[in-house]
């Protein structure tokens, strides 16, 4: 298979001879062998793994995201990746950068929302008067 790992504005990494890929999705664990059907499935923050003969088994953290299997060709798309040999070492970096920053944003958006609605609340209150 062909593996192609794209951010927002960057190519991450591009692959050849990639035998099997593991990807985490908000339902499990979803695996890509070459043979698979074509397949879409939306990512969870955490490691893909994929493999190769020349790089063996590599481990990549990715934030949220999508995988796309069509025909020998993967395409992930994510937010942030982070590559690195040590599996323990990836996946506290999934913990603390990407699933602290998604609670962060939550909280954002609560916060921009209970604004939007007492400045429509106080909008309201003008027109009424």
């Amino acid at each position: 298979m062909n593996l192609k790992v794209l951010l927002p504005f960057a190519v991450f990494t591009e692959k050849t001879g990639v035998s099997r890929i593991v990807a985490e999705t908000r339902e499990g664990s979803v695996g890509l062998l070459p043979h698979r059907l074509d397949c879409v499935a939306a990512l969870a923050p955490g490691i893909l793994t994929y493999e190769t003969d020349a790089d063996g088994e590599v481990f990549v953290a990715v934030d949220e995201g999508i995988i796309v299997k069509a025909g020998p060709d993967v395409l992930v798309s994510v937010r942030r990746a982070l590559a690195g040999a040590d599996l323990g070492q990836l996946r506290e970096a999934v913990e603390r950068e990407f699933l602290t920053l998604d609670e962060q944003e939550k909280s954002l958006r609560t916060v921009v929302a209970k604004m939007e609605g007492d400045l429509i609340r106080r909008m309201a209150a003008l027109h009424d008067d």
